[in-house]
């Protein structure tokens, strides 16, 4: 800051004092812009509408002393950046010097002054404001920066909730279709085979039990319960003259009941879903040792949700009643699929199963 640029505040009852700190000051620091002030309440309000570089106080004043304007000064956010000095003949008190510095002074100088210390003072307080103004702007800029800021994430928050409710609403929408959709095809399968009817909603439910009890994810295990309650979705293109047999197919017939795992994946190979429906579907006659079908695929070629169904699939078949048979009983399923654990079912899938209807009383709804 330069000379000319200096605005000083001087307060005191003694107007001899101001005549000649206003000489002092004048001579030294020409240009400067010198108020004055005779008690405190006026040199609050000079204080409050000229912001003044520098306030230059005296201690010993009627009605509001020194230290109870230095006081408000510094408890108002505008004027507690303007450097005081307190300028008295109490400085040999350390009493008050110390009452000076808690009340928020940055200088004390005793009178009689000495010109050349006073100026000094003047210059360095000067800098002390400027230094304490750029301080303060650069607080409400970063202050106007965080509120800023912080209403932008408060809008990105609420632009996200609103997305995120939309797609909540969207997938919940999904999942009814779907829901809809799948329910349909179970429909259409079960018309042209009534003797299995309920097979492949049991097979889903079990399918899902298994996976529940190996311990995956919920988003997995409700895929594969889907690809459980249509696995069967490609015996709507075998003749129903086939599939309602009442006796044991010949080998060409079963030849024909095989390719449904193909017929399946062909209707659904461009269906878009969360999950690989059409692959489980495709593969769920696969078996570890290659020995299945239709790709002969073997151990982990062979998707471990397709495993799942294949083991829950061999239980249902076994366990109910079929048009060429009666039904075998849960204890028959459960011994062929631990005799070839390993072979040709994944053994997770088996001990799985086991556990679910040895120890934890799983039973087949609408058992005949």
């Amino acid at each position: 800051m330069e000379t000319n640029d200096l605005k000083i505040l001087a307060i005191d009852d003694n107007r001899d004092n101001l005549t000649v700190l206003k000489a002092v000051v004048l001579d030294r620091l020409p240009g400067t812009r010198l108020l004055t002030a005779l008690d405190g309440p006026k040199g609050l309000e000079l204080a409050r509408a000229e912001d003044p570089d520098v306030i230059l106080l005296d201690i010993v004043m009627p009605g509001m002393d020194g230290f109870e304007v230095c006081r408000r000064l510094k408890a108002g956010e505008r004027l507690q950046a303007i450097p005081v000095v307190f300028l008295t003949a109490l400085s040999t008190d350390r009493e008050s010097r110390v009452k000076a510095l808690e009340v928020g002074a940055e200088g004390f100088l005793s009178k009689p002054f000495d010109e050349i210390e006073l100026t000094a003072q003047i210059r360095a307080m000067a800098k002390i404001k400027v230094a304490n103004r750029l301080q303060r702007l650069e607080k409400e800029q970063l202050a106007e920066l965080v509120a800023k800021r912080t209403r932008e994430l408060e809008q990105e928050l609420a632009e996200r909730q609103r997305v995120d409710k939309a797609l909540r609403e969207t997938l919940e929408r999904l999942r009814r279709v779907t829901g809809s959709v799948i329910n349909v095809i179970v429909m259409a399968v079960e018309t042209r085979d009534p003797y299995t009817a309920g097979h492949q909603k049991r097979v889903g439910d079990l399918a899902r039990a298994i996976a529940g009890e190996m311990g995956l994810p919920p988003e997995q295990v409700e895929g594969i319960r889907i690809a459980g309650v249509i696995h069967d979705l490609g015996k709507i293109s075998i003749p129903s003259e086939i599939l309602n047999m009442p006796r044991k197919l010949s080998e060409i017939e079963y030849g024909l009941i095989k390719t449904h795992s193909q017929k399946g994946y062909d209707i659904l190979k461009e269906v878009e879903f969360n999950w690989p429906i059409a692959r489980i579907i495709h593969q769920h006659h696969e078996r570890l040792d290659g020995s299945g079908y239709p790709q002969g695929l073997k151990g982990d070629d062979i998707l471990l949700e397709a495993r799942i169904i294949a083991v829950a699939d061999v239980v249902e078949a076994i366990a109910t009643y079929r048009p060429y048979r009666p039904a075998r009983g849960i204890a028959v399923a459960l011994e062929e699929i631990t005799v070839h654990r390993d072979v040709l079912y994944d053994p997770a899938a088996v001990d799985a199963c086991v556990m679910l209807f040895r120890e934890k009383g799983y039973r087949f709804t609408e058992e005949r």
